[in-house]
């Protein structure tokens, strides 16, 4: 299932650090060479400071300890520039630690850029001489100005953490810069680095408030032209991927994200592969059905640029009618899942492993077909329907037992000829008839009662009553 994989798509709309949980899941999956793995691995790391990790990928893909000199040399050049960059904003970041200090912090930004410049301008040179001693980083902070430079050496410092893979460091100082700096494209490129580092950190809660806040500034930022806020949007969408697929509440979210007008747009302009996890999301969402007429409204409008069997399998049903052809794509769709690195997400318990979203999705997508399939038919064959859902005879005929309890269908099981009977409603041509009298006599009076009651009226004025 190779040709349904996403992961070049994917990939090329996220920040390089956000691939690496794909090809972990790609490696894990074997869906390619594993040296094909790790060779984009490499390729990925070459844009980083994340040095000893590319060594370790380069020994375990070559079976040496040795490792290339330009990757030692690498790795001393990251670790002298973290050092400059942590002493220039040392200042700051121990000012911040300060809970009695960060306390005369204020809203207004301005107030607080004048207060750290004053602090600093008084103790600097006495915190230099005690913590840093006559050295190059000494003279570096002498010469620096107070205040706005040390917030922006905060940003660059945070940044380079980031490349080195020390996420939960780089949110922390994205964080303190984001609330202290006036400089409103830096904060912007702060809150993406925050979204990045909280799904890299796995904190869910958090990185969807972060979501829900770039959210409403690219929706409310004047961009450069409506193309570049398109691809803020792309972007967006990709990045989310990770929260709504993990958290609790994801699959309403991602509902109510790419079905609003916009963002759907973006999905039809350029990434129409993101159907596949908006018809997933519906599909196992039971409180959402309400959506299904729109989303297959889309996947028939983008048929001719994307279609994967998840999508297949809709139009299938709902489309064509094609019985037959769903079930064939429902076979295919738990492969897509299981290998989708969103969808496919496993648990383990005990000695058994479940993917959760690939078992609701094949138990909703059998509801599916079985509803569509008693809407157009009075008496089913449980084989066929067997057959059809996927199932051996016995478990068809238990599920849909469980079923037509359940939702209380008016339908019942002939176990001697294995076939289930749905009950129509026959209409009574004579209470039809009655019940047509009744809301006929019901309009006549109130015909007559609009016609009598402005003539009694009109008499009463006459006489003068």
């Amino acid at each position: 299932m190779a040709e349904h994989d996403l992961t070049s798509r994917l990939a090329a709309q996220l920040d390089r650090h956000l691939v690496f949980p794909l090809l972990e899941f790609v490696q894990d999956r074997r869906l390619y060479p594993e040296a094909e793995v790790m060779e984009a691995k490499l390729r990925l790391l070459d844009g980083t400071n994340m040095v000893e990790y590319a060594m370790e990928i380069h020994r375990s893909l070559h079976g040496t300890e040795d490792v290339p000199g330009d990757m030692v040399a690498r790795r001393k050049e990251v670790h002298a520039r973290l050092k400059v960059l942590e002493a220039a904003a040392a200042p700051l970041v121990t000012f911040l630690r300060n809970p009695q200090l960060v306390q005369e912090l204020r809203p207004d930004r301005q107030y607080n850029l004048h207060m750290l410049h004053q602090r600093f301008q008084a103790r600097l040179k006495m915190d230099t001489m005690y913590s840093y001693g006559t050295t190059t980083n000494q003279i570096l902070l002498f010469t620096m100005q107070i205040g706005r430079d040390h917030i922006e050496a905060m940003y660059d410092n945070a940044k380079f953490l980031f490349e080195c893979g020390i996420y939960t460091h780089a949110a922390e100082y994205l964080y303190q810069y984001r609330a202290l700096s006036t400089n409103s494209e830096r904060s912007v490129s702060a809150s993406w680095g925050i979204l990045a580092s909280e799904i890299l950190n796995q904190n869910w809660d958090t990185a969807l408030e972060e979501l829900n806040r770039l959210k409403e500034i690219i929706d409310s930022k004047n961009f450069s032209s409506p193309l570049n806020q398109l691809q803020n949007r792309v972007w967006l969408m990709h990045w989310s991927l990770f929260i709504f697929f993990n958290h609790e509440n994801g699959r309403n979210g991602i509902i109510d994200l790419f079905f609003q007008d916009r963002y759907l747009n973006a999905i039809q302009t350029n990434a129409h592969h993101l159907l596949r996890y908006l018809a997933t999301a519906v599909v196992v969402n039971k409180r959402r059905r309400n959506m299904l007429r729109e989303l297959i409204k889309v996947i028939q409008q983008e048929q001719h640029c994307y279609k994967d069997p998840i999508t297949e399998f809709l139009e299938c049903l709902y489309v064509n009618y094609d019985f037959d052809g769903a079930q064939k794509k429902l076979m295919d769709c738990e492969q897509v899942i299981l290998n989708d690195p969103f969808l496919g997400r496993h648990t383990e318990a005990g000695n058994f492993i479940t993917v959760p979203l690939r078992d609701e999705f094949l138990e909703n997508a059998r509801m599916f077909i079985f509803e569509t399939y008693c809407r157009i038919h009075r008496r089913i064959d449980i084989s066929i329907l067997a057959e059809k859902l996927n199932m051996r005879y016995d478990e068809a005929e238990l599920w849909i037992m469980n079923l037509v309890r359940s939702s209380k269908l008016d339908a019942k099981i002939d176990s001697v000829s294995g076939t289930l009977i749905m009950s129509t409603d026959h209409i009574n041509v004579h209470e039809e008839i009655i019940e047509g009298l009744k809301k006929l006599n019901s309009r006549t009076y109130l015909l007559a009662k609009n016609i009598v009651e402005p003539a009694q009226l009109a008499q009463q004025a006459a006489r003068g009553d």
